[in-house]
């Protein structure tokens, strides 16, 4: 964890252009860890991969055991002017009186973009890639990072230097000192808890105050540690992680708020202030870097791609349309596509337009994971060969892409057969994602299903050091609950007298791939779920918003599109019921204690009254409280 707090670093403002060519022409450069997109020329295009390059190899020095390899692309699309910089960034800075944006990072859990607008002006003209980059290395701790911290640590690295023999970090902001001496400073409860939400973070003038004074405070904390000895950012952290109020758990790490503010506004008005050095020399080679000329089409398939993760969704369309009908068989436009139909929620027509890439010899890793995923589950006995052949090739084409590793593993755990296999690869997503706690619990259940109880048990006594809040750990401490009852209750089964005897049920496994229910007696059940015509209403995207857990009776279950399934937990009492959704009902972790289902369960009529509790995460879409993950069934 310590390294992750360290890591709060870098990224947000500028970069000088030099020569210009015309916007027909994209020049890309691949180098070790990033690509770079740009429509002004070759030289600058390898100066921005450069400058990235080496700006990683910072911060691997001072953090050699860190890892920013995820298996998915750190994409740069370093732009010309501002025109082009506001044609791709979100609508939300578009209007009158936001802040004018020279950098903006995206993080998505299968792509990273950072844009750059190279017509930005500064003393530090690499501020916008090591502002954007910080963030890029802080993006495993967005669930409890607060946003002052994020961009105070972003701010502080930004204007580093890379010299011949050193590196100058922490260096400090000429404007940023200047404005805070002209204006009122927030109070620091207000500065604490601003979010993605707050005017703070958005308007023009608000907006400056917060970075402005998000900077000073990092900074000041960042100096005062090294004098003291201390190392209170971290304190701070932990009492996040352990989901503290911010303001508390500031007051707890910092001392007395009041006198932090007095502190920091004297800190302000001084006439120096320190910065950090490191002697060292940092190069990148160049020699590697992969320069090619690339077609325009393919440019603005990219481009849409960015838009779509904008929410841009009619510029988007109309650039995928502009470039199909001059170049129909270009496979990236037609994946581009493709992710544009799965975030409107049109999974058939998504799954038509990845088929279409791949069938067009994409070589785009996504475009075939994409379209396996999506034909597991439309595909009703899951033996169509193509999933398990696009599987193989995203993973041959992105070895490190870990959720490859973890949709092959589950397709072969339906096989007995393949078990061992299935093992095995989800071992290798592990491995590649060890902080990912899917990943360990799917690695469980494919032991379970092979009857390695054991085996699984430890899988998620492992999986415990990686839950991040306590629903994740409660989720955990439950599945190995229901292992040990379920074992338990196998052994006195075994030992019962007469077979005809009743068993005492407490736990029953739900196997939604397979669509059975198996009792503690072995005895299984056909889980027949019936579905009505229509398309998803609610998105469909990865469950990574917060955690939450809802006790009460389950009602108004429907059932629509082939997979979809919404209902409503009501807590009883005043509380308000609790609407909730999943695109695919194959995805929800069923169990059940205290009761043995007597025969078939149709999950589209039978839930309905049932007690239960369930495990949810948080969407985009507010309208809804968010999409299952689990549910526990009980008399």
């Amino acid at each position: 964890m310590h390294r992750t707090i360290v890591f709060l670093l870098l990224f947000a403002v500028t970069l000088p252009s030099s020569a210009r060519d015309s916007a027909d022409h994209w020049f890309e450069v691949r180098s070790q860890h990033f690509v770079v997109l740009t429509d002004t020329n070759e030289k600058q295009a390898r100066h921005i991969a450069s400058q990235f390059e080496r700006m990683r190899s910072v911060f691997h020095l001072m953090m050699p055991t860190a890892s920013d390899s995820a298996g998915s692309p750190i994409i740069v699309l370093a732009l010309k002017d501002k025109k082009s910089f506001q044609s791709l960034e979100p609508e939300a800075y578009l209007a009158k009186g936001q802040l004018d944006l020279a950098g903006y990072f995206m993080r998505a859990p299968d792509k990273n973009y950072i844009l750059l607008r190279l017509d930005a002006q500064g003393e530090h003209p690499y501020a916008t890639v090591y502002h954007e980059y910080t963030h890029y290395m802080l993006r495993d701790a967005s669930e409890w990072i607060p946003l002052w911290l994020n961009e105070g640590l972003a701010e502080f690295y930004q204007n580093t230097d890379i010299e011949e023999k050193d590196v100058r970090l922490g260096q400090p902001s000429p404007d940023d000192i200047l404005y805070l001496r002209q204006n009122r400073l927030l109070p620091l409860t207000t500065l604490l808890k601003v979010d993605q939400t707050s005017p703070y973070y958005h308007e023009e003038q608000k907006g400056s105050v917060f970075y402005a004074e998000s900077w000073a405070l990092t900074h000041y904390i960042e100096v005062t540690d090294r004098q003291k000895g201390t190392n209170r950012i971290y304190d701070y952290a932990k009492l996040l992680i352990k989901k503290e109020d911010p303001v508390v758990a500031a007051q707890q790490a910092f001392g007395d708020l009041n006198q932090l503010q007095k502190s920091l506004n004297s800190y302000i008005s001084q006439g120096q202030f320190m910065m950090f050095k490191i002697n060292t020399v940092v190069t990148a080679d160049e020699s590697t870097f992969q320069v090619r000329e690339i077609p325009t089409p393919d440019a603005d398939a990219i481009r849409a791609d960015v838009l779509v993760y904008n929410r841009r969704t009619k510029d988007a369309q109309a650039l995928l349309d502009s470039t199909l009908r001059d170049d129909p068989k270009n496979a990236l436009a037609h994946e581009t596509m493709g992710y544009l139909k799965f975030r409107e929620g049109d999974i058939p027509a998504a799954r038509k337009w990845y088929g279409e890439a791949v069938q067009l010899d994409s070589q785009s890793y996504l475009a075939h994971y994409y379209y396996a995923t999506m034909s597991m589950n439309a595909v009703s006995d899951g033996q169509d060969p193509e999933i398990e052949s696009s599987l193989r090739t995203c993973i041959k084409l992105n070895p490190a892409f870990a959720p490859a590793y973890d949709a092959l593993a589950m397709r072969y755990s339906r096989d007995a057969a393949k078990a061992g296999e299935a093992h095995m690869l989800n071992v290798q997503a592990i491995n590649l994602e060890p902080d990912n706690l899917n990943y360990r619990l799917n690695a469980a259940s494919v032991l379970v299903n092979t009857r390695q109880y054991d085996s699984a048990v430890h899988v998620l006594q492992a999986a415990i050091h990686v839950a991040k809040t306590p629903d994740e750990t409660a989720l955990v401490q439950n599945r190995i609950e229901e292992i040990a009852q379920y074992q338990a209750s196998v052994a006195q089964n075994r030992q019962a007298e007469s077979e005809a005897a009743a068993p005492t049920a407490t736990s029953t496994i739900i196997d939604t791939r397979t669509m059975t229910i198996t009792g503690n007696d072995g005895s299984k059940f056909v889980v027949k779920a019936s579905a009505t015509q229509g398309g998803p209403k609610y998105p469909t995207e990865a469950p990574t918003g917060p955690h939450h857990t809802a006790r009460g009776v389950l009602a108004n279950v429907k059932c629509s599109y082939p997979t979809v399934v919404t209902l409503s937990v009501n807590p009883g009492g005043n509380a308000p019921a609790i609407s909730l959704y999943r695109n695919d009902f194959s995805q929800i972790e069923f169990t059940a204690t205290n009761f043995t289902p007597k025969g078939n369960i149709n999950p589209c009529t039978d839930l309905e009254g049932l007690k239960a509790k369930v495990e949810y995460a948080e969407v985009s879409d507010k309208s809804i409280a968010g999409q299952i993950l689990s549910i526990e069934l009980s008399k």
